[in-house]
């Protein structure tokens, strides 16, 4: 293998491509990159069999091959070369690297013992503006738990169908994010999938724009997202998805809509007394305004109000800050409504004219 390119263009990949690399010594191949030169291009490749990455720079290859390298050393020698034209040359176990000023070399592990990413593209890809993936998965993917290891599910995105267009539900058991109508199914979505919230958030790093082709493999329980340079695979959560149906309330008797950005701004006040005693905040809902408070008899106490248009009753309920935080900082629309239905019944965050998604949170029970 003798291959040459730029090596600003490279630098920037493997920052990303490391996230797929292995930090545990099982296997010691999944510490390494495997880098293919063929095509006009090099591709690099990482995996730690829960995720894969694969990404492509244009090179000028002057030899055909491949070679699996440690991670760790060649990400740090790149980093600090600048930007310069860089040589990469296979000889027997050795990888070597000629740069201007530079000289390195680098031993090798057989890269025939290195896993394929996927051996099967899938079937019923569907095409997604990147601009979409991001708006649409975002709005859920924060609600999935970063921790839960006895329920799996908890962990991942369902995809499922819904009149024959894809919905989105994460949820940690304290909330729940739903989004409708992301995408037509059609032939794409044979029965729900959850994918691990790892992967998502693993998508929105790739700074590539343009499209997102998403496919899935049954025969590796596998899905697959290819973009124009890089293709990012993840390992689907096989486990029965909870039945979130049930917790989402069918009526309220209190709706009031307000200024996203201004109740944002009330709970971060709010907030900073909430942190002595629990993270907890409370909504009080009165015809014209929503006030926000927190108390805390070592700290002290404040409330804000903001405007509102409130329908129904006036009410109170009680929250944990940081989860009224997450979903009024992702969303970016001006307008948001809240419904809830007693102070001890969740709490439904919409979108003002916007029926396609809703956010649900468990409220917290007040003393006194």
């Amino acid at each position: 293998m003798e291959v040459s390119f730029l090596s600003d263009k490279l630098q920037e990949k493997l920052l990303f491509l490391n996230h797929a690399v292995s930090l545990r010594g099982q296997l010691p191949i999944l510490s390494c990159f495997l880098l293919k030169a063929g095509s006009g291009k090099l591709t690099i490749m990482a995996t730690d069999l829960e995720i894969g990455i694969s990404s492509t720079i244009v090179a000028k290859v002057e030899r055909e091959g491949a070679v699996a390298v440690l991670a760790k050393n060649f990400t740090e020698l790149l980093a600090n070369l600048g930007s310069q034209k860089i040589t990469l040359t296979k000889q027997g176990d050795t990888l070597e690297l000629k740069g201007e000023k530079v000289r390195a070399s680098f031993q090798t592990m057989p890269e025939d013992e290195f896993p394929k990413l996927y051996d099967d593209k899938g079937s019923g890809q569907i095409l997604l503006k990147k601009e979409d993936v991001e708006k649409y998965f975002m709005r859920v993917v924060f609600a999935a738990s970063s921790t839960e290891t006895t329920r799996p599910a908890l962990s991942g995105v369902l995809v499922d169908d819904d009149d024959g267009k894809a919905m989105l539900v994460a949820t940690d058991s304290y909330r729940l994010s739903l989004q409708k109508n992301v995408f037509a199914t059609g032939q794409g979505l044979k029965k729900p999938l959850i994918i691990p919230s790892r992967v998502i958030r693993e998508l929105f790093l790739i700074k590539e724009g343009g499209e997102v082709k998403i496919s899935v493999s049954e025969k590796n329980n596998q899905a697959l997202f290819f973009l124009q340079d890089t293709t990012l695979v993840g390992r689907l959560i096989e486990a029965e998805y909870p039945e979130y149906q049930k917790i989402i309330p069918q009526d309220f008797n209190t709706k009031t809509e307000a200024n996203r950005e201004e109740l944002l701004k009330a709970i971060r006040i709010a907030a900073v007394f909430a942190r002595e005693t629990a993270n907890i905040i409370r909504f009080s809902i009165e015809k014209a305004k929503i006030t926000v408070s927190a108390n805390s008899p070592s700290v002290g106490q404040d409330s804000v109000e903001v405007e509102a248009k409130t329908l129904g009753e006036t009410n109170e309920i009680a929250f944990n800050a940081k989860y009224v935080l997450d979903i009024l900082s992702t969303l970016d629309e001006e307008e948001v409504v809240f419904e809830m239905n007693g102070p001890l019944n969740p709490g439904i965050f919409r979108l003002k004219g916007d029926s396609s998604f809703l956010h649900l949170v468990m409220p917290i029970r007040l003393q006194g």
